[in-house]
Parts: C-alpha cells; sequence; structure tokens
C-alpha cells in the first residue's frame, strides 16, 4: 500500500480494549451505528480515519471527553460486510495523531488533527538505540519462543523491524497490557524513552511466562499418576513460595484440631472429626469437597457438646419468678414447680415433655420464658407452625450443596448451651408433603428414652438433648399425632375468666403498654369498672391479645394528648371508654332475651376458647324433610336426626300431633353460616329447640345446654367443658345444664365461675326438657 496525505479532518472510530499503533495491521468488527456508518462513508471515498481508545470499554456512545487525545490514522486494507449490519475491516496504521479540535458528533464524530512525529535520536544518542534495538530483538524472540499464545509470526515481524520505535510499537501491540500501559506507549513520542519503557515492559513479560513454566516444569516433577488431581495445589504452592508468601492450609487446619479439642466431643464425634480433618488437609483447596469439610468441622466445634448453664433451682424463687410474670394459672404453675422439684432431686432431666395447650394469648409461649428465668438457663423458641420439611428438624445431608444441621442443633449452637429451656412453639401447625413429616422427626427430639443419642443428618453422629428442657405449645391436639401426643404430658391452659384478665391488665398490660409509648403512670388510670366494660363490650376471647390490642389503643388516644399538651392526666372511667373505643362491640347478654319457641343458646368448643351458637329451629308446610343449614358437619347433620327420631318416639308423651311430622318440613340453622361447625355437643340443644318448637313454649333465654344425645334419650359426656362454661359467663347466661358424666370436670372451674353460675347436671333428655322450658303451651296454635 502506498501510503496516503493525511488530510487535516479526519472521522474518528472510538475502539474499546484495543490501542493501534502505526505500521502494524489489525482487524477491527465494528458493529455500533455510529460506527458503521463511518466505516461505508470512508470505503467509498479515501478510506481514512482514525482510531482512538475509550477511556471507558462499558460507554456504548463515548462522548469526545470519554476518548484519549492521540490515537493513530489507519487506513482501510479490507473490508467484510457481515450479516445483520455489521462490519469486519482489516486496517493498517500510518500515523500517530493528536486531536486538536472535534467539529462531527453526528451521524459520527470528526475532529481536527494533527500528525505527531517520532523524536528519533541523534549523535551518540542514535548509536546507543540500535544496541537497545538488538536488545529489544532478542527479548522479543525469547517471548515468543517462551509464550505458546503469541503467534509465530511475530518472530518474523519482529526480524523485519530495522527501526527501533516500530520496534516497540508491534511488541506492545502483542503484549497483554492493560489498555492504560498501552495508550501510554503510543503517547511516547521520544523514541529512547519507547523502547526503554517497552524493554522493561518485555523483561516483564518475560520473567513471568518463565516462572510459570518454572512452577509448571516442577510441578510435573513432583506428580505421579495417582496424583494428578493435586496439580493445581502443586502449582499455587509453588507460586507462594516464589513470592515468599507461606500458605495458611495448615494453620487453619491446626486452629480447627485446636477448637475441637477444646470443645470436648464425646469419643465417637472425636474421632469422626479427627478423620475429617485428616481428609481436610488432603484435599486441595480449590476443591468444592474442601468448604464442605471445612464448614463441618466448624460445625463440630461450635456446637455445646459439654457447655451447659448453671441452673441451682430454687423452688421458692421459681415461684416467685412465676407468679411475677403471671396471674392465676395456679395448676399449670403448681405442675411446673413440680416438674422442677423433681429435676432438683434426680439432678438430670430425664423426666416428661410437658405441652401447653390452650387458646392464643393465654401466655403459653411466655410460662416457657419464666422457666428459663426461673431455672437460670437459656431461652430459645422455634415456631414450628408452616413447617413442613423433616429437613427442618433433622437438617440435611452434606450430599446436598448447602446443607446445614436442622433447627434443633442450630438453636442450640446460637444459645451456646446444652441445657437450655426450648420451646416448641405451635407443635399442632406442622404440615407435611414430599419432604417428608416433621412430626415424624420430633418423635426422637420429645422422647426422654431416646433423646440422648440424638442423630441429626447433617453431623451423622449422636449428639445428646437429655438436658434440654423442652416446652411445647399447641392451640388444640386434635392434629397433633398420637405417638408424638403420647410422647408429652399436656397442661391445659383454657383461659381467663374476667376477673383473672382485669388483675392481669392492672399488674402486666397497662404498665408495659405505658412503657411501650412513652407514657408515665400518672398520664393514665384506668379504673377496674372501665377495663370490666372493655372486657365485656369489647372483646370476647380466652385469651388476652384482643384486650391488650383495644389498651394499646386507649394508650396511642392519651400519648397523642400529652404530646400536645391538651391533657396530661387521663383517667379512664367506664362512661368515657365508648369515647376512645367507639360504640360496644358485644352485647353483655345472651343472644336473645325472650322466650321464643325454636331458639335454644348452646355452648361449642373452638382452637381458640368456647363459644355460644344460637340455633334456631323452625316448620313449614311439607313432606316431612329434614333441612339442615349453617355449614354443619356430618357429626353435627347425625346429632339433628337423632334429635328428630327422638321427638317422634315421644310425640304422644310430649302431646305432640304426629301428624306434624309428616306433613310439616323441619328447618334447623345454626347462624355464623360461613363458620364450619362439627360435633356431638349441639345434641341435646337442637333436641331442645325441636321440642319447643313443637309445644310452641320458649326455652328460658338465660340457659345454655352442651351434652351428646343417643337414641334412648340418654345424655352422654362431651369435652371442653371449662372452656364452654367460661364462654357461657363472658356472655351472660346464668343457667347451664351439663350431662352427669361431666360433673366431674367442675372441679377445675374457677370458684367465681362456680359462684355465677347455677350449673344443672342432666342425665336424659326428659330432665333437660323439664328445667330449659319456661313458657306454659299455648293450646290454641295454628298450624302452619
Amino acid at each position: 500500500m502506498t501510503e496516503p496525505v493525511i488530510p487535516e479532518i479526519l472521522p474518528i472510530l472510538p475502539v474499546r480494549n484495543v490501542v493501534l499503533f502505526p505500521r502494524v495491521g489489525f482487524p477491527l468488527h465494528v458493529g455500533r451505528p455510529q460506527s458503521i456508518r463511518l466505516i461505508d462513508e470512508v470505503a467509498v471515498a479515501d478510506k481514512l480515519f482514525a482510531t482512538v481508545a475509550q477511556k471507558d470499554p462499558e460507554d456504548e456512545e463515548p462522548a469526545p471527553s470519554g476518548l484519549y487525545s492521540i490515537g493513530t490514522a489507519v487506513q482501510i486494507a479490507r473490508l467484510l460486510k457481515m450479516p445483520e449490519g455489521q462490519q469486519h475491516v482489516i486496517v493498517q496504521g500510518l500515523h500517530r495523531v493528536r486531536i486538536k479540535e472535534f467539529v462531527q458528533t453526528e451521524p459520527f464524530l470528526k475532529a481536527k488533527v494533527e500528525i505527531v512525529h517520532d523524536e528519533e535520536p541523534k549523535g551518540r544518542a542514535a548509536k546507543n538505540i540500535e544496541a537497545a534495538l538488538l536488545g529489544l530483538k532478542n527479548l522479543g524472540h525469547k517471548l515468543v519462543a517462551a509464550d505458546p499464545q503469541t503467534p509465530d509470526e511475530v518472530n518474523l515481524a519482529i526480524a523485519n523491524v530495522d527501526k527501533a520505535g516500530e520496534l516497540a510499537n508491534l511488541l506492545t501491540f502483542h503484549l497483554d497490557l492493560p489498555i492504560e500501559e498501552r495508550q501510554e506507549v503510543l503517547e511516547t513520542v521520544d523514541v529512547a524513552k519507547r523502547v526503554e519503557h517497552v524493554t522493561t515492559l518485555v523483561a516483564r513479560e518475560l520473567a513471568k511466562v518463565e516462572l510459570s513454566e518454572k512452577i509448571q516444569s516442577k510441578a510435573r516433577q513432583s506428580i505421579e499418576k495417582s496424583q494428578r488431581e493435586y496439580f493445581l495445589r502443586q502449582q499455587l504452592e509453588e507460586i507462594r513460595r516464589e513470592l515468599g508468601e507461606g500458605g495458611d492450609e495448615g494453620s487453619e487446619a491446626e486452629e480447627l484440631r485446636a477448637r475441637i479439642d477444646a470443645a470436648q466431643l464425646p469419643e465417637e464425634a472425636r474421632a469422626q472429626a479427627h478423620r475429617e480433618l485428616e481428609r481436610l488437609s488432603r484435599i486441595p483447596t480449590m476443591s468444592p469437597e474442601h468448604s464442605v469439610i471445612r464448614t463441618y468441622l466448624e460445625w463440630m466445634a461450635t456446637l455445646p457438646w459439654n457447655k451447659r448453664s448453671k441452673d441451682p433451682i430454687q423452688l421458692k424463687r421459681a415461684q416467685t419468678i412465676l407468679d411475677e410474670d403471671h396471674y392465676g394459672l395456679v395448676k399449670v404453675k403448681q405442675r411446673i414447680i413440680e416438674f422442677l422439684a423433681v429435676l432438683k432431686l434426680k439432678g438430670n432431666h430425664r423426666g416428661p415433655i410437658l405441652c401447653l395447650v390452650g387458646p392464643p394469648g393465654v401466655g403459653k409461649t411466655s410460662l416457657g420464658r419464666s422457666v428459663a428465668r426461673a431455672t437460670q438457663r437459656k431461652f430459645i423458641r422455634a415456631s414450628l407452625g408452616g413447617v413442613r420439611d423433616e429437613a427442618e428438624i433433622r437438617g440435611h445431608r452434606r450430599t446436598y450443596i448447602g446443607a446445614l444441621p436442622g433447627r434443633i442443633l442450630r438453636s442450640l449452637r446460637d444459645a451456646g448451651s446444652k441445657n437450655p429451656v426450648f420451646i416448641l412453639d405451635e407443635v399442632d401447625k406442622l404440615g407435611f408433603d414430599y419432604h417428608g413429616d416433621p412430626a415424624s422427626a420430633l418423635l426422637e427430639v420429645l422422647d426422654p428414652e431416646q433423646n440422648h443419642s440424638f442423630v441429626d443428618h447433617y453431623l451423622d453422629v449422636p449428639f445428646a438433648l437429655s438436658e434440654v428442657m423442652f416446652i411445647a405449645t399447641a392451640n388444640y391436639l386434635d392434629p397433633v399425632p398420637a405417638a408424638l401426643r403420647d410422647r408429652m404430658e399436656v397442661i391445659a391452659l383454657p383461659g381467663y375468666t374476667e376477673q383473672e384478665k382485669i388483675e392481669i391488665a392492672l399488674r402486666h398490660l397497662i404498665p408495659r403498654l405505658l412503657e411501650d409509648h412513652g407514657l408515665k403512670r400518672k398520664n393514665l388510670k384506668v379504673a377496674k369498672t372501665a377495663l370490666r366494660e372493655i372486657i365485656r363490650s369489647y372483646t370476647r376471647e380466652a385469651g388476652l391479645r384482643e384486650l391488650e390490642r383495644k389498651l394499646a389503643a386507649v394508650c396511642r388516644a392519651v400519648a397523642r394528648k400529652v404530646a400536645s399538651r391538651k391533657d396530661t392526666r387521663v383517667s379512664l372511667i367506664k362512661a368515657e371508654v365508648s369515647r376512645y373505643l367507639g360504640p360496644p362491640i358485644f352485647l353483655h347478654d345472651a343472644l336473645h332475651k325472650k322466650a321464643i319457641p325454636g331458639i335454644v343458646t348452646g355452648l361449642a368448643w373452638s382452637p381458640y376458647g368456647g363459644e355460644i351458637l344460637s340455633i334456631e329451629a323452625t316448620f313449614m308446610r311439607g313432606h316431612g324433610q329434614l333441612i339442615l343449614t349453617g355449614h354443619l358437619g356430618e357429626v353435627m347433620r347425625e346429632s339433628a336426626q337423632t334429635s328428630v327420631s327422638n321427638l317422634r318416639s315421644k310425640a304422644a308423651q310430649l302431646s305432640i300431633e304426629d301428624q306434624l311430622f309428616a306433613e310439616a318440613d323441619i328447618h334447623i340453622h345454626v347462624p355464623a353460616g360461613a363458620i364450619p361447625k362439627d360435633g356431638p355437643s349441639a345434641g341435646v340443644a337442637i333436641y331442645l329447640a325441636l321440642a319447643s318448637l313443637f309445644r310452641d313454649q320458649g326455652i328460658r333465654p338465660d340457659l345454655a345446654v352442651t351434652g351428646e344425645t343417643t337414641l334412648r334419650g340418654q345424655v352422654l359426656p362431651v369435652g371442653g367443658i371449662k372452656e364452654k362454661l367460661l364462654a357461657a359467663y363472658r356472655a351472660g347466661v346464668t343457667t347451664v345444664l351439663l350431662p352427669e358424666d361431666n360433673g366431674r370436670d367442675l372441679e377445675e372451674l374457677p370458684r367465681e365461675i362456680r359462684d355465677a353460675l347455677d350449673i344443672r347436671l342432666i342425665g336424659t333428655l326428659d330432665q333437660a326438657l323439664e328445667i330449659a322450658l319456661q313458657a306454659p303451651r299455648r293450646r290454641n296454635r295454628k298450624r302452619r
């Protein structure tokens, strides 16, 4: 190619990650729209433009300020158009050019340029540069011979270059250098300085290549067929040795060994840990297995194998703490004190696992926290609600990526003690799927005969859980598998009476809420009458959570007054409650005030405490059909059919016209139809509703009833008596009919409830009907 004349104004092509030099050819891949426009235009003209390196290679549309000031004027030697509009251009470098001023930015960059000529040495310096040229050529040949990545054609090019400046350009172009160092060489106009600088760069690259070859040669000499897997490790060791840096694998292994010895592992666990330490010392650090073993050993070293809290159990102190933290719950606290007494005498914990069962908000979890404080142990709480994977309890096997021990051992590691108080919250909310059954995994954890050698899948060695004081909590026991239930001693927390709620609010809730809302005791005083009004008219629950929310609403309103300095002292009395909480939500009466035929108040049990149900019955002309509504379950439907059969069998005895059953359709409805209802407890209530309807006599509105019926008219016992009676008391019921066999359940009833309720024990439906019917029968009733 004949060298063309460089015009004063040249198109500027920004290039990234490359610096072009004069007298050097290079292929360019052009893909940006501006660059393609530039190539298309110069290709049909003089084929001249300048390449300038970008300062930021990530910039897709570099501005003039993003380019270096010196580039290279080039000429297109060959142009190939690629698919999708891209172009492949082979260019030949001509001269260095300095950008004086940009004159165009669209559709591509153009600038005024001036040629930058090399400053050739003169006199004695010219002779020195010839010697430098020979030395640089020798280095270049050595580098090509030592570096397999450099093409052999470079050797021929080095031999044919007879100018030192051009040789420096050629070698810099082929060196693996950062863009900044390449640009520095391009901008060095003094040929002597450029050759000296490039000689240093080539010597550095040659030393690096030779050192790499030396390391590889030494590594190859020490590797046998059976040791090829250690190749990378040998290279790394040689590199560190050449750099004068010692490896830290040995120190890391020794540190792990010291930590494991200090942890006082049992014999089996210690033997396993030392086996893994030996494997760790033989496996390369770059291997994924190395990090897996190291993580395993760190877990072995950090678990509390022999660390425990000193727990000198003092029963008086424990009783004081339980009384401070919880009002009432006498039998529950008594059982906990007995539990601690046995633990104190026995010296180790191999007794039963406690399971606190009760509706939400009655203090199950806080009781466990109080036990931890009373015994001066660490407290751990693990929520099991929604846990579906067995590995959450037993851990993952180490074959899985990211494997960890289960929640039991992770919690013990965090607590740093092997004898904490461990609350397994919401054990009735466990699920199961194809990952396994976590409830089954708990069988070993909660079995005092087995948990002294609990094996987590991750550790794969026994860990003693026998010193952990496990306390499970649940809202109800039905979803808990029988095998798991059998391993626990159930303690029921049925709920609080009205007086207990008042005392708890005054002693615990209000002081804590005042502190949480930035108030002082003088800012708010709540009268007992106001608390009773909130409990009766704004909450209807077994626990205390809704009461706490209502009191928090009062505290927020008072805090607003205090913050605005309108009123710094507020006394809440009964008449003022509606100002803060709005109109009452619940009425403190039975659901109906008058004795209406066909309406009876029943008592039901739910996981959240006792409730009252209004059971309604009516009939209309039809063909003897029984209609049941209110989202009733199968057992409740059978109770209704049993009650109809009972009534028909005694129609003559009860003075009921027999043809009514054939000429009328009976409809039984239980309100709150969106809520599912089931169970045999409503049998007596349904019978009374039907008898009241057909005899046209109302049932006492202050009466509630529960019990299962038989076809022979017997009343069978049911469960949840305490919760049901608490619900009746909260609803304002005065008389309650209970099955005779449930009389034993009244012993656990608070005296306050026994004194407030007139509890009648019944053995037959006739006794129930005799007590329940209030008004005399109306003889002249017309058929509907």
